[in-house]
């Protein structure tokens, strides 16, 4: 039991530094690399320093791998980072779901965040909107309403009527979202990225209950966020 409980703690320290990394960080990694090459035949210190950037890109677009719970009626969190909000607010407009109030619960994600994104719920993409705007910090509580964003909505395994959004912040000027209309997702599978800091919201359905508090961690795919009761 000893000898598999040291092995536990080296197999998770070993995840923690090898780690897969997202597709959209490759081109980043090489052109940080390649830089820090190039600032080492002007200046070492300088090479060093592009190559502790490099090593922080690295960092930036990990992937890790999530053990995803298989419990039914529930949500999982769309991404890692820390619960900012939860209150009553209409969903967005775009994704035509009626003006009235649900619950939402908002994650910010610093840039020291994994900032992949996953589905919080087994089922099929029913609407996807892009709306333009601007760069405030994702911690502003307007920021929802204001930044760019890219939202979908999804109903659920379950025949829950959910919606959950990618929000751009201050530092982060780029989502990626490769959700379309009609595709059908597992709960916990990647479908996005948002480049870097940034935050995520999270309606739920009626009948749905949040299981998490303000400033709680967010582990995305994994932290059971909400449950249909």
């Amino acid at each position: 039991m000893v000898y598999l409980d040291k092995g536990f703690r080296i197999m998770k320290a070993t995840d923690a530094v090898i780690t897969p990394i997202h597709k959209e960080g490759h081109a980043f990694i090489a052109g940080f690399f390649i830089t820090a090459v190039l600032l080492f035949f002007i200046w070492q210190p300088l090479g060093w320093i592009g190559i502790i950037l490099t090593a922080w890109c690295m960092y930036f677009f990990r992937n890790p791998d999530r053990v995803v719970p298989t419990q039914k009626a529930i949500l999982v969190s769309p991404a890692d980072g820390t619960v900012s909000a939860i209150k009553y607010m209409p969903p967005p407009p775009e994704l035509g779901m009626g003006n009235e109030p649900r619950l939402r619960i908002t994650i910010f994600l610093s840039v020291f965040n994994v900032h992949v994104n996953r589905t919080p719920a087994a089922g099929k993409i029913t609407a996807v909107a892009y709306v333009p705007g601007e760069f405030l910090s994702a911690a502003d509580e307007d920021a929802g309403e204001r930044n760019e964003r890219q939202l979908l909505r999804m109903t659920t395994e379950d025949d829950m009527d959910i919606a959950f959004s990618q929000i751009a912040g201050l530092v982060a000027r780029k989502i990626i979202c490769d959700a379309e209309v009609g595709q059908t997702y597992a709960r916990g599978e990647l479908f996005g990225l948002i480049r870097f800091g940034s935050r995520t919201d999270i309606y739920l359905d009626k009948g749905m209950s949040p299981l998490v508090s303000v400033g709680q961690t967010m582990v995305g795919g994994e932290t059971v966020i909400a449950i249909n009761d």
